[in-house]
């Protein structure tokens, strides 16, 4: 599916758009965020329940696949937004990944390692030991400093504390522009939609807290917020919790404006469940973004990556993203969710 047409003329990372009928020279960067759906290495780790991922079930040729599944998911990492800009993300929030060594096995591809990306990763306390982590490459961005943030929640029968993904903040320079960046995976619907939700909930007000936090020292603070909120953009966590709105022209003085609320409205979707589409994944942006002044970094376009090769083709899941396992074990695909990108453009002088 196409989600938009570009008409632009693109020389090195510079490209040429229409504005208020006059052409004008821009310079451009991928902001993006990909799932990588289960990604764990082959070697089990005593302190966690790594046991359990999909590539420690595989019988045979586990190593083999653990291979082919990060070339895939450096195969979409290469792709995402080089139709328009020419190169690979400037920047890329990845969540459902097991440790620091995967992601460096992933930089480290043919496709990728002559970008030279740098890693922003912590452990979390997840109980599946997955974490989220952020991507860069070294020419364009600069972390100045990044935190993570405990997200405490509770079962709502026993109290016993639920163990889930850090909030992890990377601040730093994308060329000039100071940017912060919040990569999430918040908890997931197991359970029901309406018996997990204050989960949601208590991870979109902490998000909110972290924002009003960066605010607080700069009103014009550059955020994106990122992630897989396990949540559609129409959601309570979404709409009433980190209070994000759908049109641009709403959006007040520190408020937040998420894209994908209108590509859901649309019908689209990042993962599918039981013949139903969700819109799961999201790049959300501070205001400043969106002010129409192009001398520093402001926000373009969004989109959902969903070339051909990354959708089910046939079988019960035909159209479904095309996911790395089933039940046979590792399917040589990709992730069950779509990911999700935005240009960002600058004038040049």
């Amino acid at each position: 599916m196409n989600f938009f047409k570009l008409t632009l003329s693109v020389i090195f990372l510079s490209v040429v758009i229409n504005l208020n009928a006059q052409d004008k020279k821009f310079k451009i960067h991928t902001i993006a965020f990909y799932n990588l759906e289960n990604l764990f290495d082959t070697i089990n780790d005593p302190l966690k329940f790594d046991e359990y991922s999909p590539i420690m079930g595989l019988k045979t040729k586990r190593e083999e696949a653990y291979l082919q599944k990060t070339r895939n998911m450096a195969r979409v990492i290469s792709e995402i937004g080089k139709d328009v800009t020419q190169n690979t993300p400037a920047i890329l929030g990845v969540c459902e990944v097991e440790n620091r060594d995967v992601l460096e096995d992933i930089v480290n591809d043919a496709l990728l390692v002559e970008k030279d990306y740098g890693i922003v990763h912590h452990d979390s306390p997840d109980a599946r030991g997955i974490d989220v982590a952020l991507l860069y490459q070294k020419s364009l961005f600069t972390p100045i400093h990044t935190s993570t943030y405990e997200l405490k929640i509770y079962d709502d029968q026993d109290g016993k504390r639920i163990t889930t993904r850090d909030q992890l903040v990377v601040s730093g320079q994308l060329e000039d522009d100071v940017v912060h960046i919040i990569v999430n995976h918040w908890p997931s619907r197991r359970g029901g939609e309406a018996r997990s939700r204050p989960k949601r909930v208590a991870a979109a007000k902490l998000n909110r807290r972290i924002v009003d936090s960066l605010q607080t020292q700069d009103p014009y603070a550059k955020i994106f917020i990122m992630g897989d909120m396990n949540d559609n953009p129409n959601n309570p966590s979404l709409k009433d919790a980190l209070k994000t709105q759908r049109k641009r022209k709403k959006v007040g003085f520190k408020g937040l404006y998420n894209p994908y609320e209108n590509f859901f409205r649309d019908g689209l979707g990042t993962t599918a469940y039981r013949d139903n589409w969700s819109l799961f994944d999201q790049i959300i942006i501070s205001k400043p973004l969106i002010e129409k002044d192009y001398s520093s970094f402001r926000y373009y376009k969004a989109g959902i990556f969903n070339k051909n090769y990354l959708i089910t083709t046939n079988g019960k899941y035909k159209g479904y993203p095309f996911r790395s396992w089933n039940d046979a074990g590792f399917s040589n695909g990709f992730s069950d969710h779509f990911p999700v990108y935005m240009y960002v453009i600058k004038e040049l002088d």
